[in-house]
């Protein structure tokens, strides 16, 4: 099994050269998920006929001198998306046996671009947790530890990106969950600018697949390599025809530098309302010292940098205002009473997710003003750096915790417990503002866990936090193909 840890570059030149064929990638790809797989769970719905066939079609027609971007290289897709022919549940077992009538218009598009889809990967139950199990297809487990959780929501993929399980994936982010299961399993994802990337049919069941943007939310890039990420944005980029009318060719800026000596860089790897593990900061260091080894420009603090507190608060009453409108009617009324009882001086972030749950109109759209004063300071943050580093989330991969009620749970930071929903502060720094944040490999932890960064770039200036991820993956390296799959699967 040469092939099943190659970049899906890699897998396209030689496809271009005929080393290999698209049927060997995916009868490669398919023998390594039933060997691997029984122990990982990452591969909830496998398609391998439907592959198969796409896989021949896709020799064919590189036969007929064909060339696409993604022209027979095996992938996956989030089972949130919806995929003709394949159940769509998000973990919602009255749903298990929904099976949507047309493809999201990303799945669309990796076809297009003529990717063989294996099969689609599991998640948590309606995307709402950083690790991923449902009663329909249980739990997955992280390839570096399967006592441990290959996060969420976007942990199927993640993990099938780790196990060799297909080049690239594509998944979804409102609260880390492209950047956390990256951080998780030694991997590489994007969180695109808020709006580049359009996400018609990745909807909850059985909800129409409508042409409209849910707030915070974006869809993704997964790989295992930086440049993989900017070759699937490329495939994924650009808005909905049915929002535009017409065919829309999206050109987004070229990066700021090609030299990492020219980059202007912040990193940070503390914050006010949560601690920071120290294998996290370890991390993020190693990041910083590979900036200043290169040559760029790089700062500890800037007064530049939004208030890292109201940031978090914001985040997380727009978060819960988000998720609070799909809750049932009578969740909803006890949450109202609930915050009617809130002492005015609490400005702790249960508080803020108790009232944001409740906003009325007039709440959202005051905090929405907010959001845009945000965005103000960090255009002018962007005016003075290129990119900020800092932590995904505040440790490496936790153990599994299927205690019913995210706030029942606590995550454990260096022997201090923490409430586990205020480790999303940190993917809330860039989802708040819909800002692009590329999630890195930067290291493992002294247990041997990989252990991530993010790389938050400018507002629709994606291919700079990508470039930077590249220069980084130079001179730090990238991913690892972990040792546990054989030791603990095999």
């Amino acid at each position: 099994m040469e092939w099943s840890f190659r970049s899906a570059e890699e897998l396209a030149a030689a496809l271009r050269a005929g080393a290999v064929t698209s049927v060997e990638l995916t009868d490669e790809a398919i023998a390594r998920i039933e060997h691997d797989d029984k122990s990982i769970n990452a591969i909830c719905v496998p398609d391998f006929d439907r592959a198969r066939a796409a896989a021949r079609d896709a020799d064919q027609a590189r036969a007929r001198g064909e060339d696409r971007p993604l022209l027979g290289i095996p992938v996956t897709v989030k089972e949130s998306y919806n995929m003709a022919g394949l159940p769509t549940t998000w973990g919602v077992p009255p749903y298990e046996n929904y099976v949507p009538a047309e493809d999201a218009v990303q799945v669309s598009r990796l076809k297009a671009a003529g990717a063989v889809v294996l099969g689609k990967t599991n998640v948590p139950f309606m995307l709402g947790d950083l690790q991923s199990f449902n009663e329909i297809y249980g739990t997955t487990n992280n390839p570096w530890d399967l006592g441990r959780t290959p996060g969420g929501s976007s942990g199927g993929s993640a993990a099938a990106l780790a196990c060799g399980f297909g080049a690239l994936s594509i998944g979804s982010d409102i609260g880390g969950s492209l950047r956390n299961p990256a951080h998780f399993c030694g991997v590489y994802a994007h969180k695109p600018s808020y709006g580049l990337v359009a996400s018609r049919g990745h909807v909850p069941p059985p909800a129409p697949a409508l042409p409209s943007e849910r707030d915070l939310a974006v869809v993704g890039p997964m790989a295992r390599t930086a440049r993989d990420l900017t070759l699937l944005l490329d495939v994924m980029a650009g808005p909905d025809p049915l929002t535009l009318g017409v065919a829309f060719d999206l050109a987004l800026p070229a990066a700021r530098h090609e030299q990492l000596s020219e980059f202007r860089v912040l990193v940070i790897d503390e914050h006010p309302l949560i601690a920071t593990s120290s294998a996290v900061r370890a991390a993020v260091n190693r990041v910083a010292d590979a900036l200043v080894g290169g040559g760029a420009r790089v700062e500890r603090h800037s007064p530049l940098l939004p208030d890292l507190t109201e940031a978090a608060t914001l985040y997380t009453q727009l978060l819960l205002a988000n998720l609070a409108a799909m809750y049932p009617v009578e969740r909803y009324e006890q949450l109202r009473t609930h915050a009617a009882e809130l002492n005015a001086d609490d400005e702790g972030l249960d508080a803020a997710r108790l009232r944001g749950a409740v906003f009325s109109h007039r709440d959202w759209i005051e905090a929405n003003n907010r959001r845009e004063r945000h965005r103000h300071g960090w255009r002018q943050l962007f005016a003075e750096f290129d990119a900020v580093v800092c932590p995904i989330t505040p440790t490496p991969a936790f153990p599994h915790d299927h205690t019913p009620g995210l706030g029942d749970r606590r995550i454990d930071i260096d022997g201090v417990a923490y409430p586990f929903a205020d480790q999303l502060v940190w993917a809330g720094l860039a989802t708040m503002p819909g800002l692009p944040a590329t999630a890195i490999p930067a290291g493992r932890s002294p247990e041997g866990l990989p252990v991530g960064v993010q790389l938050i770039g400018p507002m629709f200036e994606d291919r700079t936090p990508l470039r930077l991820a590249e220069l980084l993956e130079q001179e730090i390296g990238g991913f690892e193909a972990p040792t546990s799959v054989a030791e603990q699967v095999r």
